[in-house]
């Protein structure tokens, strides 16, 4: 753990840090890369200074269009240090899409891979904001505006000037890939992402010692967490570039002696579908669930293949991200629960008016702490919609949207979207619950329930289901409907069920509802 000296006040001081206290300790380990503290340090210095030399200044936007890699992590801490604003898209979007976050953001920089070549000839014509590409894979490029990210290290220096930049400045935007709508770029200053990676790592315990594996997507919030966390706390990140390939994931995790595992509720059902007494996972001491809910059924699973390994289950979200964690001590008494508001944070439930509700009331969950973020990117309307007046003068409160009841111990239970929440004659359905009860039933992988029109009751329900392999089988829509009615209220019970290879999703492993209909 860190000394009670180490009070970091911008992102690129944890790397500073890590260099002081321990240059050769492996930091990144990505595929066959592998970069000590010091080689982070020093080529993301050499990015920076060529950042700086080719028209980036304080507060410039820069977008990273890559997959998980060395270079992305690199590309990040040279954003900061050259004092700019970056911003991780996710690579399964579409050219479409970084266009439209180009130009929202008014991008001055685009880092993307050579094979981009076209996209990164439209927008350099295109915005007049774009005045520099770095391409990966390239060694030589054949326009003035585009550096080669290889030749970079070669031929700039790291002796990189620090940002004149302080804690409230921003740091970083977190393009959300919400289920409806445009995508928004959330704000996020190096304060609030300090103060997040503080109460992570004081929750969790994580330590210099620990080997952090994580699939995660950088272009997702707690993707982004998982990076700074274990650097803060002097450990070494095993970053996957995704979980298609498990069992790659798997033999790095066993020879390197990975402490620590980060998942979303799909990554963790697909990971405890496979043969792991293949593979040495003595070392593991925790598995963290970040994203939606955890099945209960999944719950029990992890107990039982890792005995001793403790799980945290948190909620959090892009505007507010790790708000809520659950003490792996309760995980089995209370396994529906995301726990409690993490170290320094604050959290209620509210109604239609935005009065505080009373033990088991549902409502809207309401956050604050110095985990909220600052609001919404060039869209002060919805900003206002979602960030609100806190009790102290210039402070402000998140508004999730999210569907929650307290217990009389104070532990949090999420139920659902606002405005997912189905409304089947006189009743109100939360999806949640239809969901949980198909996990219970064994085979069930995935499952998502949704309203559709019914003349009579407005709605009704249906849910998508997938099966396991084995399942497949024997398991039918009848069978499915069965367990419904034998576990579920009479107006719960779906009137359809569907059974499908796999269902859309966020990278936080939220289903897309929208796309199911």
């Amino acid at each position: 753990m860190k000394t009670s000296m180490y009070t970091p006040q911008l992102i690129q001081d944890i790397l500073d840090f890590n260099v002081g206290e321990h240059p050769g300790k492996m930091a990144l380990i990505c595929e066959k890369t592998r970069l000590t503290y010091a080689q982070l340090d020093d080529m993301s210095a050499r990015m920076a200074v060529a950042l700086r030399q080719n028209g980036i200044q304080d507060g410039d936007r820069i977008l990273f269009y890559l997959l998980n890699s060395a270079e992305l992590v690199v590309s990040i801490f040279a954003s900061l240090k050259a004092g700019a604003i970056f911003s991780v898209l996710d690579y399964a979007n579409t050219p479409e899409t970084l266009r439209h976050i180009a130009a929202d953001c008014e991008a001055a920089a685009l880092v993307t891979y050579d094979h981009q070549w076209a996209t990164i000839s439209g927008l350099l014509s295109e915005l007049p904001s774009l005045r520099l590409a770095i391409c990966v894979g390239a060694q030589a490029v054949p326009e003035a505006q585009v550096l080669s990210f290889a030749a970079i290290q070669q031929d700039y220096s790291p002796d990189a000037k620090p940002a004149d930049r302080i804690p409230d400045d921003l740091a970083y935007l977190i393009y959300t890939s919400g289920s409806t709508g445009k995508s928004k770029g959330v704000m996020v200053t190096h304060r609030c992402a300090l103060f997040t990676c503080a109460s992570t790592v004081e929750h969790l315990g994580l330590s210099s010692s620990d080997i952090h594996t994580s699939p995660l997507p950088l272009s997702f919030s707690p993707g982004m967490n998982q990076l700074f966390q274990t650097l803060w706390a002097g450990g070494t990140l095993i970053l996957e570039q995704s979980f298609t390939y498990p069992v790659m994931t798997l033999k790095r995790m066993a020879s390197e002696g990975a402490t620590g595992f980060a998942g979303v509720p799909t990554i963790l059902a697909l990971l405890l579908s496979m043969d792991l007494s293949r593979y040495d996972l003595s070392r593991l001491r925790y598995i963290t669930s970040i994203g939606a809910a955890l099945p209960t059924a999944t719950i029990q699973q992890i107990g039982k293949i890792f005995p001793g390994v403790r799980l945290f289950s948190t909620y959090g979200m892009a505007e507010a991200s790790h708000a809520l964690g659950l003490d792996p001590a309760q995980i089995e008494q209370r396994p529906t629960s995301v726990g409690r508001p993490f170290p320094g944070t604050q959290a209620w439930v509210v109604d239609e008016e935005e009065r505080p509700l009373h033990t088991n009331a549902t409502g809207e969950l309401v956050l604050r702490g110095g985990h909220v973020r600052s609001g919404y990117w060039n869209n002060p309307q919805l900003s206002s919609k979602r960030f609100r007046p806190a009790p102290l003068p210039g402070e402000q409160v998140c508004f999730t949207g999210d569907i929650f009841r307290i217990d009389e111990q104070g532990y949090f239970y999420f139920l659902g979207r606002s405005d997912e929440i189905i409304k089947s004659g006189a009743k109100k359905v939360v999806p949640r619950e239809i969901e949980n009860a198909l996990h219970n039933l064994p085979g069930v992988l995935d499952a998502a329930a949704v309203g559709i029109p019914d003349p009579l009751l407005g709605h009704v329900i249906k849910a998508f289901v997938v099966l396991d392999e084995p399942t497949r089988a024997t398991l039918t829509a009848h069978d499915i409907l069965k367990h419904c009615r034998q576990t579920l209220e009479e107006f719960k019970v779906p009137r359809q069920i569907e059974i499908r290879d796999s269902l859309p999703k966020t990278p936080s492993g939220k289903h897309i509802k929208t796309q199911l209909l």
